[in-house]
């Protein structure tokens, strides 16, 4: 099964750029973009399954020079019919 993530970041002033690099060199990342408001990077994630997100997030993106802060938003996986 496949975890879809989004994880919105925060990072320190004028760390935007270099944070958003670093974070582009992880596998997990299927995109990236900066943002204008209450967070400056949204980052879509990919991995096999929640632990692994866990992982990634905690140990990768949270650890990157620059981020101040971050939210997870997990994706819902529904069954069709």
């Amino acid at each position: 099964m496949l975890v879809v993530a989004y994880v919105l970041i925060s990072t320190a002033t004028g760390k935007e750029s270099s944070v958003i690099k670093q974070i582009r060199e992880l596998p997990e990342l299927t995109e990236a973009h900066q943002l204008f408001g209450q967070y400056d990077i949204i980052a879509r994630m990919e991995t096999s399954d929640y632990d692994k997100l866990c992982n990634v997030v905690l140990q990768k993106v949270r650890s990157v020079s620059g981020v101040t802060g971050s939210r997870t938003l997990i994706c819902a996986r529904f069954k069709r019919d």
